[in-house]
Order: C-alpha cells, then sequence, then structure tokens
C-alpha cells in the first residue's frame, strides 16, 4: 500500500512481492534511496551505476517467476501481480505542502481505502485466506522458511534484523543475487536509512523551531496542533474517516500553513541535508547492493526467458 500524508514515514517506490498474510508475507526488503546517492565508487574504482526503470522490472518479474516455481513445488498456488498505487498517492514525509493535493484528497483516506481493497483482491491474499489453517502454515513455511532465523544483518541504527535462509523467498534471492547473506545485510542497511533519515530531521532544532510558526498559523486558523505528527495521530482509520469537509479543511490549513511559516521549506533542506550526510556514511552498502542488483540482471533475464520458453511449450 502506498504511503499517503496520514501513513507512515516513508513509502516504498514498488512492492516487489504480493502479500500472503498481513504480518506473514513473502518478505523481501525494497529499495529506498534514490539515483542522488549511486555515483559513488567502490574501494576499486569501478564505476557503480543506477538501474534503470526497464532493469528494475527484469529483476521483480524475474523474483516472481522463481516464486512462484518454488511455491508451485510445495503444492501451493502463486501470481504473479504487479504492485501498483493510486495514481495520485503522494508522500508527505513531514508536512503536507500542496494545497490543490490537500483540497482534493485531504489526508488520502480515500486513497488508502482504495490500497485495502486492492489488497483484499489480490488473488495470492484471497488465495492464502481461504487455504485450511494446516496448509496456511505450511504455505508460510514455504514462503518464508523454517525456524531458526539462518540469516542476521544489524542495521545502521544497531537494530537487528532476521529471516530464514530457506524458503521461497530465500531461495529467489539466493539464485538471483548469489550472496545470499551479502545481500541481506546490504539491504537492510539501504533499507532502514529513509526511518533514520526522518528521525534525524525531526529530531534537529531546527525542524523543532520551523514548527512552531506552524502550530501558530494552525492555532490561528482554528486548528490546536503542536506539530503535523499531532495530527497524524488524531485521525481516525481511514475506513471511517473524518467528513471530508471537515478532512479536505484541516489537510488545507496544513498545507497552507507549512508553506506560509517556512517549515514545508525547512524540512526540504533538513531532509536534503540529512539525506546526502548517510549516503555518504553508509555508501558502501548502497554501492554493494547495486552490484548484487547489477551482476543478477544476467540471471534474472535467463528466468525469465526459461519461463517464456516453457510456457510456449504448454
Amino acid at each position: 500500500m502506498g504511503t499517503t500524508a496520514a501513513g507512515t514515514h516513508h513509502k516504498y517506490h514498488r512492492n516487489r512481492v504480493a502479500a500472503l498474510a498481513t504480518g506473514a508475507a513473502l518478505v523481501s526488503l525494497t529499495t529506498l534511496f534514490t539515483a542522488s546517492c549511486l555515483d559513488g565508487r567502490d574501494p576499486e574504482n569501478a564505476p557503480v551505476r543506477a538501474l534503470t526503470p526497464k532493469e528494475e522490472g527484469t529483476l521483480e518479474r524475474a523474483e516472481q517467476l522463481l516464486l512462484r516455481e518454488c511455491m508451485r513445488n510445495h503444492g501451493f498456488e502463486y501470481w504473479i501481480v504487479s504492485g501498483g498505487s493510486p495514481s495520485e498517492d503522494r508522500e508527505f514525509r513531514y508536512v503536507i505542502d500542496d494545497p490543490d493535493w490537500a483540497a482534493e484528497h485531504g489526508y488520502g483516506s480515500e486513497l488508502q481505502r482504495e490500497a485495502t481493497e486492492s489488497h483484499e483482491n489480490d488473488p495470492n491474499q484471497r488465495y492464502f485466506d481461504h487455504l485450511p489453517k494446516e496448509r496456511r502454515a505450511a504455505a508460510l513455511r514455504a514462503a518464508n522458511g523454517p525456524s531458526p532465523v539462518g540469516l542476521t544483518a544489524t542495521a545502521p541504527d544497531g537494530m537487528e534484523f532476521g529471516r530464514s535462509d530457506q524458503g521461497c523467498q530465500s531461495r529467489a534471492d539466493r539464485e538471483l543475487y548469489d550472496d545470499l547473506p551479502a545481500w541481506f545485510q546490504a539491504e537492510t542497511t539501504v533499507d532502514t536509512l529513509p526511518e533514520i533519515r526522518y528521525q534525524r530531521v525531526v529530531s534537529d532544532p531546527r525542524y523543532q523551531e520551523a514548527v512552531r510558526p506552524w502550530a501558530e498559523c494552525m492555532g490561528a486558523a482554528g486548528h490546536d496542533y503542536a506539530t503535523p505528527t499531532e495530527i497524524r495521530g488524531a485521525l481516525p482509520p481511514p475506513e471511517d474517516p473524518l467528513p471530508r469537509e471537515e478532512e479536505v479543511g484541516l489537510a488545507l490549513a496544513e498545507a497552507r500553513c507549512a508553506l506560509d511559516s517556512g517549515l514545508a521549506a525547512t524540512a526540504a533542506d533538513l531532509d536534503a541535508h540529512h539525506g546526502e550526510e548517510l549516503q555518504r556514511r553508509h555508501r558502501s552498502a548502497v554501492e554493494a547492493r547495486l552490484r548484487l542488483q547489477l551482476d543478477a540482471l544476467p540471471r534474472a533475464r535467463s528466468v525469465i526467458e526459461e519461463a517464456e520458453r516453457t510456457s510456449g511449450r504448454q
């Protein structure tokens, strides 16, 4: 599900696998950093470039083909489904700063409902939900692998992540990226950087200072909130949203105050500052992930070609 103004702090730029169950899906971390951090070089001075959208699509399709084959080998169905978010979905990490978007979507509750409906209609989700309890557990073991964990990685903030080195997800990653532990560590590092960046921005004294005139502007408009985060916490769930006029009015006030008070500009400047700092500090992980992806492209193309040949013979 894409992130709207009322959603989480960062947004995955693509959904690589269709979920089987909330919190227990075919899991694979996803790229979050943009190409702006991908112009560095490794210790041997070999150039590292960003993947093109077509190349990203190639890796995604190959992974899903491998997942389908593996799940079928375990006696389960798996459908290849392209991920996507509503076309009007937007990310407002710190504050809504687009009055036109706010006037049309408020806090995006209708977009969140569309995303939820899309998830519920996903064929893999429907298939999983209708499996008997025992088969459902077996499907999760096939997808995610059994315990013990097997793979571990440490994020830049010191948090430990783990998953099984068996199961269809790990098998697909191993076939594509060859060095599964290196892939898991690089991807874990890169995928946690945006949340670290967010926390650094909102903790920055310059951001906290810029919030004060925003709160004063909001108060003058009749909305007593100290921070945009406070608004997020007060919003009802998207399935039972505020009346549309109220939601849009609040979102419009937030956006106008963000522009008038300077909070939007300050947040953008701090986001760029902390983002660049994190990019420099963790360049090796960003580049390692890219190298593994670039090296995986020939294998991904072979997977796709073989699937097409097999399909043509059926």
